[in-house]
């Protein structure tokens, strides 16, 4: 089951992005998830720090595309993630006992990190890919020294990615990107949806 769930790609996005959402409350995550899932951001984030996230996960069990859960930091919140339909798991740094947990309920995780030494040690005890995370303290070129003697492993730099960078972080190398307030905005709080939807199609104008 592990080789399974480490070869999984636990995003398999139109785009590479992961939508972070994140709020005092989750009442509106939903609403939001149609929108970006509408707009071709498929795989979103629901950080478990958010009030009813679980509650939200299992609102958008029907959803064509599964939701992740995120702020993911003991195994009790990664089993209760899954049990209410977390796709996959996302943690802020190195977690062993979530990789952990992720590998015996089969779902992948990804592991937060921002070293080569917490990258490797997420890596080699599971993740299935890598959040660089802070990202906005290396940029796309610290994105790209890492891959050099690290190229195997797929990073997901996370935390400060504007959109108008999204393209120079893929060009490093990145697999994916994790997106939250520059994209989301103020969606969650009842922002504007339409203006949601136009920073979503922004982002995808500029994606390969």
């Amino acid at each position: 089951m592990a080789d399974e769930t480490r070869a999984a790609d636990p995003l398999r996005p139109d785009i590479p992005v992961v939508a972070i959402l994140r709020a005092p409350s989750a009442k509106r995550f939903a609403e939001v998830t149609a929108v970006l899932q509408e707009s071709g951001i498929t795989a979103v984030e629901f950080t478990l720090n958010s009030a009813g996230a679980l509650d939200a996960i299992r609102d958008c069990a029907g959803f064509a595309h599964p939701v992740g859960a995120g702020t993911v930091l003991t195994a009790q919140d990664a089993e209760r993630a899954v049990d209410a339909g977390a796709a996959y798991l996302i943690t802020p740094a190195v977690i062993e006992e979530v990789i952990a947990e992720g590998r015996r309920l089969g779902v992948p995780v990804i592991s937060g990190a921002l070293t080569p030494t917490e990258i490797h040690r997420a890596w080699t005890a599971g993740s299935s890919m890598v959040k660089v995370f802070p990202a906005s303290i290396g940029g796309p070129e610290y994105i790209k020294a890492v891959r050099a003697p690290l190229p195997d492993i797929p990073l997901v730099p996370t935390g400060g990615v504007g959109l108008g960078e999204a393209r120079a972080y893929l060009d490093a190398g990145a697999a994916a990107l994790g997106i939250g307030s520059p994209l989301i905005g103020d969606a969650c709080a009842g922002g504007d949806l339409d203006a949601l939807r136009e920073r979503a199609l922004v982002l995808r104008d500029q994606l390969p």
